[in-house]
C-alpha cells in the first residue's frame, strides 16, 4: 500500500504539510524585536515553541471532544505559556453547553483553588475594540466556584457537577457558549499537596470514536492556529492590549496605577500587576511593596511572559516563602549573580522579561516601588534586617522548592 491507495490521502498531506510550513513560519517569531539577541534568549523562544508543539494536539486532537472530555495539565515545569504563574497549577477540560459533567476528586491543601465555566470566544472583546488573544485564550468566563465553596466529606473528597439541572451546592451552570472548564489552584507554602481531580461526561455509555481524517485534518489545521497564533501574540498582545497593565515602555517599573482588576478578572479571582525588567551585567533590580494579608504571588517570566525555570531556580514568592523587612515591607532582589538575600529572584543570565504581582482572592493596594542599584551597592537601598542566607541555605532552599514542585506534579 503506498500513498493514493487510501481515499483520504491527498487531504491528510495536504494537511499536514500545511502545518509544516505554517510550523517554519512560527519559528521566525523567535527573532522578533521584542525578544533580546542574546544567545540564551534566542534559544529559550525556540525552546517555547518546542514546549507548545508538545501539547498542541493534545489540546486540538487528544482532548478536543467534549462528549469525552479529559483534565489537560496546561503548563507543566517543561511546558510554559499564557503568562503562567510559577505558583499555579492549571488544568482544562474542553466541555460544552449540550453535556452536563462530573468533577470527582480530593481537594489537597493549596492556599488557593478556582474553578471556572469559560463561555465564547469572541473575535473582538467585549467593550474594549482589542481582537482575542489566539486559541485557547479569549474566552469569557461565564461561571465559577473557589475551593473553599466546595462541600468536601472529612478526607477532602467531593463531585462538582457542571451544567445539567440546578443543584444547591457543588454545581457550576453552563450555557449554550459554554466551551471550557479551567482550574488554577495556587500554592503559598511548600508543604502545601494538590487536588487530585477527574473528569467524565455524566451518562457516558459508549467507548470514545477513533478519529476520522476529516477529525484528523481539521485538528492539523487548529494546532497550527494555536502555534503560530502564541508565536505572533507573545508578549506583543499583551503590551498592545492590557490597557496599560503591561506597559514596554515602562521599564523596571510597575506602570502607576493600573492593575488587572476586572469583573472578569473577579471571576477569575484574582488581581495582578506588572512589570517589564531589563538589567545590565552587575545590575540589580529591588522590587518592594507591602507584605499584607493577601495572598499574593510574584512570579519571574522571560520575554515571552513564559515563567521561568522554577523546578530548580528561585523564580518566585509567596507570603509563606517571602521574608518582609521589620518596616512590613517585601524586598525582593533580580539579580543574574546570588546576592545573599533571602529574596533573590534569579534572572538566570537574561537580559530583560516580564514580572506578575497577583493578588489571589483578594484586592489589594500593595504600595509598589522599584530601585536599579549596581549589585555591589544593594546595601544602599536594602535595610540592615534583611534577611541573609548563607550558600548552604540557599542550597538547602532551592532543595526545598525542587521537592515541592515535583510533588504539585507528580515528577
Amino acid at each position: 500500500m503506498a500513498y493514493g491507495d487510501g481515499t483520504d490521502d491527498e487531504q491528510l498531506r495536504a494537511a499536514w504539510r500545511a502545518f509544516c510550513e505554517r510550523l517554519a513560519d512560527a519559528g521566525d517569531g523567535v527573532f522578533k524585536d521584542f525578544n533580546p539577541a542574546n544567545p540564551l534568549q534566542r534559544a529559550d523562544a525556540l525552546r517555547f515553541l518546542t514546549q507548545n508543539l508538545g501539547q498542541a494536539f493534545d489540546l486540538a486532537l487528544e482532548t478536543r471532544d467534549p462528549a469525552y472530555p479529559m483534565l489537560h495539565a496546561f503548563c507543566t515545569p517543561s511546558r510554559k505559556l499564557g503568562a503562567d504563574a510559577a505558583d499555579l497549577t492549571y488544568h482544562q477540560a474542553w466541555i460544552d453547553g449540550a453535556h452536563s459533567y462530573r468533577v470527582s476528586g480530593v481537594l489537597g491543601t493549596a492556599r488557593f483553588v478556582n474553578f471556572t465555566v469559560q463561555g465564547a470566544r469572541p473575535e473582538v472583546q467585549p467593550g474594549t475594540g482589542w481582537p482575542s488573544l489566539h486559541e485557547p485564550f479569549g474566552d469569557i468566563p461565564e461561571a465559577n466556584l473557589f475551593g473553599h465553596e466546595l462541600a468536601v466529606d472529612d478526607d477532602g473528597g467531593f463531585e462538582l457537577y457542571i451544567g445539567g439541572p440546578r443543584r444547591e451546592r457543588n454545581w457550576l451552570p453552563t450555557t449554550p457558549d459554554s466551551r471550557k472548564l479551567f482550574i488554577r489552584q495556587g500554592f503559598d507554602a511548600w508543604c502545601e499537596t494538590p487536588a487530585r481531580l477527574t473528569i467524565e461526561r455524566v451518562g457516558m455509555d459508549a467507548p470514545r470514536p477513533l478519529p476520522t481524517p476529516p477529525d484528523m485534518c481539521a485538528a492539523v489545521d487548529w494546532a497550527g492556529d494555536f502555534l503560530t497564533g502564541m508565536m505572533r501574540d507573545w508578549p506583543d498582545h499583551p503590551y498592545a492590549y492590557s490597557g496599560g497593565v503591561v506597559n514596554p515602555d515602562v521599564v523596571n517599573a510597575f506602570p502607576a496605577g493600573v492593575s488587572a482588576d476586572t469583573q472578569d478578572d473577579a471571576k477569575r479571582g484574582r488581581q495582578a500587576a506588572h512589570l517589564c525588567w531589563a538589567l545590565d551585567d552587575g545590575q540589580a533590580l529591588v522590587v518592594e511593596f507591602d507584605a499584607g494579608d493577601e495572598f499574593w504571588m510574584v512570579s519571574l517570566g522571560g520575554a515571552f511572559m513564559n515563567s521561568l525555570d522554577y523546578l530548580y531556580r528561585p523564580v518566585s514568592y509567596t507570603p509563606a516563602r517571602a521574608r518582609a523587612d521589620g518596616d512590613g515591607r517585601v524586598r525582593l532582589v533580580l539579580a543574574a549573580a546570588d546576592p545573599g538575600c533571602h529574596n533573590w529572584l534569579d534572572t538566570q543570565g537574561f537580559a530583560a522579561g516580564n514580572l506578575t504581582w497577583r493578588c489571589l482572592g483578594a484586592t489589594a493596594t500593595p504600595g509598589f516601588a522599584t530601585h536599579v542599584v549596581p549589585l555591589a551597592g544593594l546595601a544602599q537601598v536594602l535595610p540592615p534586617d534583611t534577611a541573609r542566607v548563607t550558600p548552604a541555605e540557599r542550597v538547602a532552599q532551592l532543595r526545598e522548592r525542587f521537592a515541592a514542585i515535583r510533588r504539585r506534579y507528580g515528577l
